[in-house]
């Protein structure tokens, strides 16, 4: 009982972000004739040249490598899957019926299209970051890279960016090269966006502190600050001489007082710091 009710808490969010994805290639997207990558692109390319809906040709080429990818990916990432894929196609008839209705009224324009390309990338990327984050997916080019990963050996990174790149250049044929070029601009934001939702926007920075008084600034570091801190062992290359290396973890915010806290113990201290994308734990987020 209680993992269906997790699997229930984490199918909303991912029938969220494809309503959210939907709504970016209706309002800004397919408007103003852009492009996206895998199958997305290839329902679009059928949507310019023929007029398919998207919503049916998106479900349509998915239903497939639904039956293919069911033992690459496993029952629960397939049931994922699944949900991400047919709800995408739900939205994407309900902004279809919106729109021929006269509820929803998508921005076009014949100006400035670096705007659409802007608004399009946040909007599609926070929508599929929100998907990918709760362990769905929008199907697709998803599955048949686990698939190729599987059988062949490749990478999912390289098998999605050379299927992205053969449906966006076969576009060539039907939309213009300008429009090309702000296509690369979305797919540029998409990937920011995931990225940014996926690790949770944080902006955390992890402190690597070589010095010869690790004890004083780590005990500094708990009473002063109210952060943990790590003595790590080390030695050093040159001298041989065997030291701790403090490590740690704050919010950018804090870095200032980190370091100032440092230098006040030790002038000579070796501080290194890092970016950190994702922090669970006491202090930080819950897992």
């Amino acid at each position: 009982m209680t993992t269906s009710l997790r699997s229930l808490n984490s199918a909303w969010p991912i029938v969220l972000g494809t309503a959210i994805y939907a709504f970016g290639l209706h309002y800004f997207v397919i408007p103003n004739g852009l492009m996206e990558g895998g199958i997305t692109g290839i329902a679009l390319l059928l949507n310019y040249v023929f007029g398919f809906p998207p919503s049916i040709s998106t479900l349509l080429i998915n239903v497939p490598l639904f039956y293919a990818g069911w033992r690459a990916l496993g029952r629960t990432s397939m049931a994922y899957t699944i949900i991400g894929t047919v709800s995408l196609s739900l939205f994407l008839w309900i902004m279809e019926l919106l729109i021929a209705r006269g509820l929803l009224v998508p921005f076009r324009t014949e100006r400035d299209f670096f705007l659409v390309a802007a608004y399009a990338g946040f909007t599609l990327g926070a929508g599929l970051g929100i998907v990918f984050r709760y362990g769905g997916t929008t199907g697709g080019s998803d599955i048949a890279a686990r698939i190729v990963q599987k059988r062949f050996g490749w990478s999912v990174g390289q098998f999605v960016l050379a299927f992205d790149a053969a449906v966006i250049g076969s576009s060539l044929f039907f939309i213009t090269k300008e429009k090309i070029l702000y296509t690369l601009i979305v797919v540029f934001i998409v990937s920011k966006m995931i990225d940014f939702v996926i690790e949770g926007g944080y902006a955390a920075r992890a402190f690597l502190i070589i010095t010869d008084r690790a004890h004083e600034i780590a005990e500094a570091i708990t009473t002063r600050m109210d952060r943990g801190a790590t003595l790590l062992p080390a030695v050093g290359a040159y001298s041989g001489q065997s030291k701790h290396a403090v490590y740690c973890v704050v919010y950018r915010q804090e870095m200032k007082r980190l370091k100032d806290l440092v230098r006040a113990v030790d002038q000579r201290a070796f501080i290194i710091i890092n970016e950190v994308h994702d922090v669970l734990g006491e202090g930080f987020k819950p897992e």
